[in-house]
């Protein structure tokens, strides 16, 4: 019997979904709900459920973000979307992402009980992972979900690199995937690691901020994410291949 996670914020809805429709019918049972986005992810990491059906509007959930992380860190799991939310866009983004079904509320039952039935009979045929294809729909949907997840994490680092304190979990939790798994991602969408990427977007602010001569360089330290003056011209001179100072310099004077 396959196991089901329903997340929505209405508890009016999810009480429904758990008592209108038959589960036992269609070889399935309600193994847990949430009415919280980032709850539900949570039961879905615990439960590992085979089949969920979420809502993808909801306080303080990136919709999106949410179910590429869904695809991208549980492949295996089957995924429906019911939701008030109606935009041909956003629909088809969802799709793209591996949403079996976009659903609008109020929908009726036959198109939920199909969706269902879908997929059931996903699950019923999906073959071993020995036997999976790299370029199979299926495959193309989960590197689909993880090139949207390596995008919305750089536009998060570029527009946080300047806090000292910027973690991968960081990231990792504005992207609803576990550390591991964004670090994984990151290395084989871009070929470097965190720790690289975020540094060198800092060395791109500190240039940026190094070409106006009034701001001193312990400011462009602090404005760049760096505790300290030895820590920055340290990182610096490793990227840039000189010093703050030096780099400044050659940007300053004119040619000989």
């Amino acid at each position: 019997m396959y196991q089901v996670v329903l997340v929505d914020d209405e508890r009016l809805i999810l009480r429904g979904l758990q008592t209108v429709v038959n589960w036992a019918e269609m070889n399935c049972a309600v193994a847990g709900t949430s009415c919280d986005g980032k709850a539900g992810l949570e039961l879905i990491r615990s439960l590992r459920p085979d089949i969920v059906i979420t809502d993808i509007r909801m306080p303080n959930m990136d919709g999106l973000t949410m179910l590429a992380a869904l695809r991208s860190e549980f492949p295996e799991i089957q995924t429906a979307v019911l939701t008030a939310y109606r935009d041909f866009d956003y629909a088809r983004e969802a799709l793209t992402l591996g949403v079996t079904r976009y659903l609008l509320k109020p929908s009726n039952m036959e198109e939920l009980k199909e969706a269902i039935r879908l997929m059931v009979s996903r699950l019923d045929s999906r073959p071993a992972a020995a036997e999976k294809k790299a370029d199979s729909p299926e495959e193309e949907t989960v590197l689909n979900a993880g090139n949207y997840l390596v995008r919305s994490a750089l536009q998060y680092m570029r527009e946080h690199c300047m806090e000292q304190h910027l973690s991968l979990s960081d990231v990792a939790d504005h992207v609803y995937v576990s550390q591991w798994h964004l670090s994984k991602l990151l290395n084989r969408e871009t070929g470097k690691s965190f720790f690289d990427l975020l540094g060198s977007m800092r060395i791109d602010r500190a240039r940026k901020l190094l070409a106006d001569p009034s701001v001193r360089i312990h400011e462009v330290a602090e404005a760049a994410g760096y505790a300290d003056v030895a820590h920055f011209s340290k990182s610096f001179k490793k990227w840039a291949g000189c010093t703050p100072g030096e780099y400044r310099r050659q940007i300053h004077l004119p040619d000989q």
